[in-house]
Parts: C-alpha cells; sequence; structure tokens
C-alpha cells in the first residue's frame, strides 16, 4: 500500500479527532457541561477503537467507528441546533449540564476579546457564582464559538466516515484476495 492510502488518512484523520476531541473535553469541564464530557469520552474510546482497526488491519474496530461517528454527527448538530437556538432548543437551558450545575459554556465569560465587569455593589465581590458577573463585549460570541467547535467535528467525522467506508471495503476486498 502507498504512503497515501485510505488506511493512512484513516488514521490521520482519527489523530486530527483524537486532538480537536481532548480540546474539547477540557473546555466542557472548564464549563462544568456535563453531557458533553461524557459524550467526548465515550468519543474518545470510540476514535482510539478506529484508529487501532485501521492500524491492526481489524474491520470491527472501523465498523464499530464508522457507527459511532454516524452518532457523532448526529451529536454535534445537535449541539448546533441548541447553541442557534433552532427547532425549539435554547442554549440558556440545562440540557448541558443535565440540571446539575448553573454553568454554562466556558468561552461565555472568557471567549477571545471578552471584557467582564462585576456587579457594583461591595457585597457581591466575594461571591464565586459565575453568574454574578457580566460580560460586556466580546469580538466572538460563545456560541459561534462553541459551533465552530462542533463545525470542526462535523468536517472530520465527515472524512473519516467517507474514509472508514473505504477502508472498510479495502480490508474486505483484501480478505476475498487472500482466500482465493
Amino acid at each position: 500500500m502507498g504512503c497515501c492510502s485510505g488506511r493512512c488518512v484513516l488514521i490521520l484523520l482519527c489523530c486530527a479527532q483524537l486532538i480537536t476531541a481532548v480540546e474539547r473535553q477540557v473546555f466542557d469541564f472548564l464549563g462544568y457541561q456535563w453531557a458533553p464530557i461524557m459524550i467526548n469520552f465515550f468519543h474518545i474510546i470510540m476514535v482510539i477503537l478506529g484508529l487501532f482497526g485501521a492500524i491492526q488491519y481489524r474491520s470491527q474496530y472501523v465498523i464499530l467507528y464508522l457507527l459511532w461517528t454516524v452518532l457523532w454527527i448526529g451529536w454535534n448538530v445537535f449541539v448546533s441546533c441548541l447553541y442557534l437556538d433552532l427547532a425549539g432548543l435554547s442554549k440558556d437551558s440545562d440540557v448541558l449540564t443535565l440540571g446539575v450545575s448553573s454553568h454554562r459554556s466556558w468561552w461565555k465569560d472568557n471567549g477571545p476579546g471578552c471584557q467582564s465587569g462585576s456587579l457594583p455593589s461591595a457585597v457581591w465581590h466575594n461571591q464565586q457564582n459565575p453568574e454574578l458577573s457580566t460580560v460586556l463585549s466580546c469580538w466572538l460570541e460563545y456560541q459561534y464559538i462553541e459551533i465552530l467547535h462542533c463545525s470542526v467535528q462535523l468536517l472530520l467525522s465527515l472524512l473519516g466516515l467517507v474514509y472508514a467506508c473505504y477502508v472498510i471495503i479495502r480490508f474486505s476486498d483484501e480478505e476475498e484476495s487472500y482466500y482465493k
């Protein structure tokens, strides 16, 4: 097989997905968003299995990665719709935190160029609740940063889906020629 075979491209895509998923996991941990934390964790495991399957020529692991990728695409579409307030969803709901905490996206207060101001009362200065500070302005609003994360994941996942299908077909062709 050549250096730019479908298998090598799938390995490269899995590595890129791992890097972006770990980055996304870190920022979801900072925002205490528990649903994305759990789903990102499963995604990291499935991508590692897909990577292992591509490296070791194990079609069952690549098929598992392929099935997970379809679910992962659906999750990222859901999160994008949530942050865009589409289909009756609202970014202000507690869906991503599972109703456990009042935290939101870490990017809401810490986005690029965000200037936050605290409430003027001296009584509130000692409080640790993130809801008590207000963000005055940002270069890019937090929901667009989250949608950008989803878009990167969607692009990598769609490419991974295509190459996983290609690799599975190639594995089955190689197995047929091996048994003849």
